[in-house]
């Protein structure tokens, strides 16, 4: 018989210690002293701009313009990448193409003893597959664990926000370097303790790029959804902590939308200020643009001091 471990139990919350199916990985932290940032940059069609500088990066927090203190186009920063799997009732026709082409993905972009991964589904309670890990070998074992419960018929219900709340507490807040949460799901949530905004402030505070990739069976349940329409819970999601929405459709299939996003995770910038000590603990949101015109720029919204 199948035992499902989820996140939930008191005592993994108190300790900051996932419950999974054989830990890996150590868990590390730091002060933060000033606000990094990471910046994609596209043209209005779509294409990746890699030469910008320093100078033609504006930053303002509030309103007032800030002076950029460090800044690089390397993308050699660690990455710590996890990905949350959608495993309820909807997604079953979906799953077996979201296990091949996610092992595909994390073979190309993943650098053995730099990066590192955990894996998550997701249906009604969260569960971690497998714990942080540089393993390639240990993530596409997890994959082949990524199934629908075998209980559905006695729970039902999808726990995104509460997935994406714990991940983002329990994990990537206590990693350094660059951060960053995919999520495979068709974005409906109708089981979740946590809120939506609940779940973009803990990835915002826990300074986690959420990349939203929306899967969906479009013959689940008569093409009926309940609650928010879940292309603009996962736009929102992503355009808040500064990660990309992307859709899967006959055109544009879950492979290319992988390459589309390893481009993005190599071709990143990153830089920082030293904002002023106001004393106000709340968010604080942030403007980036660039002097070139006709750019977009994908950053997140703006922060939580420490």
């Amino acid at each position: 018989m199948h035992t499902r471990r989820s996140f939930l139990g008191m005592a993994a919350l108190a300790s900051g210690n996932l419950p999974s199916r054989g830990q890996e990985g150590a868990v590390f932290s730091s002060d933060v002293k000033i606000v990094s940032v990471l910046a994609t940059v596209r043209t209005k069609t779509g294409e990746i701009v890699q030469d910008l500088t320093k100078d033609e990066f504006l930053v303002s927090e509030a309103g007032h313009p800030q002076k950029i203190r460090y800044f690089s186009r390397d993308t050699n920063l660690p990455l710590v990448l996890g990905l949350l799997v959608d495993t309820s009732g909807s997604q079953r026709m979906v799953l077996g193409e979201e296990q091949a082409a996610s092992y595909r993905f994390l073979d190309k972009v993943l650098r053995e003893d730099l990066d590192k991964t955990f894996v998550v589904h997701f249906d009604y309670r969260a569960e971690v597959l497998q714990n942080l890990t540089s393993s390639k070998e240990k993530l596409e074992k997890s994959l082949e664990r990524v199934a629908l419960p075998f209980q559905s018929r006695g729970y039902g219900g999808t726990t995104l926000y509460d997935a994406v709340y714990l991940c983002s507490t329990l994990v990537t807040r206590k990693q350094t370097g660059r951060k960053a949460l995919i999520l495979l799901t068709d974005g409906e949530d109708n089981g979740s303790r946590r809120t939506l905004e609940d779940a973009i402030e803990a990835a915002q505070r826990a300074d986690t790029l959420i990349y939203s990739i929306l899967f969906a069976d479009p013959g689940f349940g008569g093409g009926r959804r309940f609650g928010p329409d879940g292309k603009t819970v996962l736009r929102k999601m992503s355009k808040e902590t500064g990660g990309g929405f992307f859709e899967v459709s006959k055109k544009r299939p879950l492979d290319v939308i992988y390459q589309q996003l390893q481009e993005e995770l190599r071709n990143q910038y990153s830089f920082g200020y030293t904002p002023a000590d106001s004393g106000d603990k709340g968010f604080r949101p942030i403007k980036v643009a660039t002097v070139r015109k006709g750019l977009v720029v994908q950053a997140r919204s703006g922060y939580y001091p420490p």
